[in-house]
């Protein structure tokens, strides 16, 4: 009786630890990838426009997605609560200089919704410079400046 008690005991704790090596090894044999994918070289360098994009659009996620959307179509879960709606920026006509002013300084500066904040209290002229540029990178019609 021992024994069947011992070998049971046994086979319980290899039942839980094979799994377990299982997935170190998975781990392991997958690690060079991961790795790979977050080399240094991958990245843009800083003062790139591809870079300016990615930090643009980390920002836009960050503060403008609640009224603005993920698309920047202006169907964010915010938008119901304003009367104008907020931009959609896809599809917005206006050029670079009047995107920055108007993230910069409100909508109420620049005639338009006082919904819209005055950024250049939250963010730096870095980050609105690359808020804009990502946004003239997703635009159906990319300003001409």
């Amino acid at each position: 009786m021992l024994n069947f008690i011992f070998i049971r005991k046994l086979a319980v704790f290899f039942m839980m630890i094979c799994p377990l090596a299982v997935y170190a090894e998975e781990q392991a044999a997958s690690k060079p990838e991961a790795e790979e994918a977050v080399k240094p070289e991958s990245f843009p360098p800083k003062d790139s426009p591809a870079a300016a994009i990615i930090r643009g659009e980390t920002a836009f996620k960050r503060y403008c997605i609640l009224c603005h959307g993920v698309n920047a179509d202006g169907k964010g879960r915010a938008a119901k609560n304003y009367d104008p709606k907020p931009a959609n920026l896809r599809a917005s006509d206006k050029n670079t200089i009047y995107k920055t002013m108007i993230v910069t300084k409100g909508g109420a500066a620049m005639g338009r919704s006082a919904f819209m904040p005055q950024w250049s209290e939250e963010l730096t002229k870095e980050q609105i410079t690359d808020v804009v540029t990502y946004l003239n990178s997703i635009a159906e019609h990319p300003p001409k400046d």
